[in-house]
């Protein structure tokens, strides 16, 4: 049985965090509630919440039993509210979503009974608010004198390109191996982007993280043609001194740098770790990275309408799947929460940046070595809003934010399920590019990056690992802390760490790859008192949708998607 973490440690850990609510649970209650995570068995997404606080309360006007679940009363921003109308009948379901967790709580007060919001009392089932916010078909519908929002199930956008591929796996014999087939064979490189040597860089570094160490003296390092599709202050996005950082116009805190690698030192090219030789046309790929300043960013997580999905991987052995389990974590589905693969309308006013974050669920889990044999063959697990979609499995890189906002990049220990009741979101994509050292605390490459079926790197049918990548990783220059994302127009693991690497990581991971819909970023720049989108690559525009007039809706802000998304939003001052 897998174990969150020492029984009597776990549950007073959570009594200590649930006693700050208004309606704290039981040990008892915790504990049946822990046994039902733990079970090896088909369950429901709220028996998947170890944590989860449910009361319940009846209303004699309305002819309405009304029952509140919190479903992590350490996060409380996503709640179930259930009405029925007689116990043999089955509840209707809401998922709500409280837009401002840091000023306000939402409990059940059995007098009326009704919702209390902060000050605010509000009875949503009682005058047919509910049913009209259902019937508005809006992904978030405000209710409560727009206090919450309900998430209504709706479809999220996917490309043609997506889509062609997704029929194909569901409806068609041997669908994966054509896909693998057009994509080895017609899409392999299709974004390779080589930039061309157009000079020589005057300056030195300026501000934003540790510039890329490369053999250049400062002020001798090549500039070369680059085709970034965002706006710079001080600098020509068509013409970029290789590993030196430019502030984004319009975004403070943000920060661009292009790269190749075959400008990377020496010292790091032949430095600790083992990765694979770089071959010609990778070393001369040209690549980027975005840094966030995340002393003046917040960064939330959400999942897509369909991606990843809860259910099984067809990648590890049938073997592995005890009778009866519908998914690795026993849930078929999320039903009834609802993924919606965008932002809630008030974040979407604070975003600085989305981009896309991992692998579905289908790739997302091993099919070779010695991963895919235990642990139901390592699917990669996400939290949401501190609701657990999927475990978190040990051994797999994951990106977390706790509650008191604090922000890590590791490799999964069972230990650290000690922090389950704190975890706002996470996401786990495969192993590490780069593991910290712990004698040094930089990031040397994962023991994992040379080996294509341990380490579920994918890439083509012959272990041809080469393609378009993105990937993340954690870097600290001057006392401050980084988040950087990087896209790699083709490459291989190897190329990313030496990369990373060059750039002062002491942690990466891979994010998703083969496609500019998955390897998807924006920024949005406020510029002349308006909003201007932009992109990584010119092709990544293509994505977002237009309005008549000429009106864009950005991905995953203007309307939702199919597949999981992060987003980073400026830190407000404290109120």
């Amino acid at each position: 049985m897998r174990r969150i973490a020492g029984k009597q440690g776990w549950l007073a850990a959570v009594l200590m965090l649930s006693a700050a609510t208004a309606q704290a649970q039981t040990p008892e209650t915790l504990q049946a509630q822990r046994e039902a995570y733990d079970a090896v068995r088909a369950k429901s997404i709220l028996e998947l919440q170890p944590f989860r606080n449910t009361v319940t309360s009846t209303d004699a006007e309305a002819g309405l039993e009304i029952t509140l679940v919190d479903l992590n009363p350490n996060v409380g921003e996503w709640y179930l509210l259930q009405t029925r109308a007689a116990p043999d009948k089955a509840p209707a379901n809401y998922h709500l979503e409280n837009p401002d967790p840091d000023s306000q709580r939402v409990v059940l007060d059995g007098d009326g009974p009704a919702l209390m919001i902060g000050g605010t009392r509000c009875r949503p089932w009682a005058d047919a608010a509910l049913d009209k916010a259902r019937a508005t078909k809006l992904a978030y519908a405000p209710i409560c004198d727009g206090k919450l929002y309900l998430r209504n199930k709706v479809s999220g956008a996917r490309t043609t390109l997506e889509a062609t591929a997704e029929f194909l796996r569901d409806n068609v014999w041997g669908g994966e191996t054509i896909v693998r087939f057009v994509r080895d064979n017609f899409f392999r490189d299709s974004q390779l982007e080589t930039g061309e040597v157009v000079g020589r860089a005057s300056g030195g570094p300026g501000a934003g993280p540790a510039p890329m160490l490369t053999n250049f003296e400062l002020g001798e390092r090549p500039v070369i043609s680059t085709l970034l599709d965002m706006a710079l202050k001080g600098g020509d996005p068509k013409r970029m001194a290789v590993g030196l950082w430019y502030p984004a116009e319009g975004v403070p805190g943000v920060f661009a740098s292009a790269f190749q690698p075959r400008y990377v030192a020496d010292a790091v090219m032949q430095g600790p770790g083992q990765v694979n030789r770089l071959d010609g046309i990778e070393s001369r790929a040209t690549g980027y990275m975005i840094a966030f300043d995340m002393a003046q960013f917040d960064i939330g997580y959400a999942v897509g309408t369909d991606h990843p999905a809860l259910g099984w991987s067809s990648r590890p052995p049938a073997s592995i799947r005890p009778r009866g389990m519908p998914g690795p974590d026993g849930v078929r589905n999320a039903a009834p929460l609802v993924m919606l693969g965008m932002v809630n309308p008030e974040t979407a006013d604070k975003a600085v940046a989305t981009f896309t974050a991992g692998f579905k669920r289908q790739h997302g889990a091993f099919r070779y070595g010695d991963m895919a044999g235990f642990n139901y063959g390592h699917h990669y697990g996400f939290i949401e809003k501190g609701v657990i979609l999927s475990k978190l499995w040990p051994g797999l890189s994951t990106l977390y934010e706790l509650t008191d906002g604090s922000l890590h990049m590791k490799t999964w220990q069972e230990d650290d399920n000690a922090l389950l009741p704190r975890i706002r979101f996470a996401r786990q994509n495969g192993v590490p590019i780069l593991e910290t050292d712990p004698e040094t605390g930089m990031g040397i490459p994962g023991d994992r990056v040379t080996k294509w079926g341990p380490g579920n790197w994918s890439g083509s049918a012959k272990a041809e690992l080469r393609t378009l990548r993105a990937g993340a990783c954690m870097a600290r220059a001057g006392g401050t802390r980084y988040l950087i994302y990087g896209y790699f127009s083709t490459a291989t693991p190897s190329a990313m760490a030496r990369t990373f690497q060059a750039y002062g990581c002491d942690y990466a991971m891979l994010l998703d790859m083969n496609a500019l819909e998955h390897t998807y970023l924006a920024v949005y720049a406020r510029m002349g008192g308006k909003v201007h989108v932009e992109h990584l690559v010119p092709g990544m525009a293509l994505i977002e949708k237009k309005m008549r007039g000429g009106t864009i809706l950005p991905r995953f802000i203007g309307f939702t998607d199919n597949r999981d998304l992060f987003y980073l939003t400026r830190k407000e001052p404290p109120k």
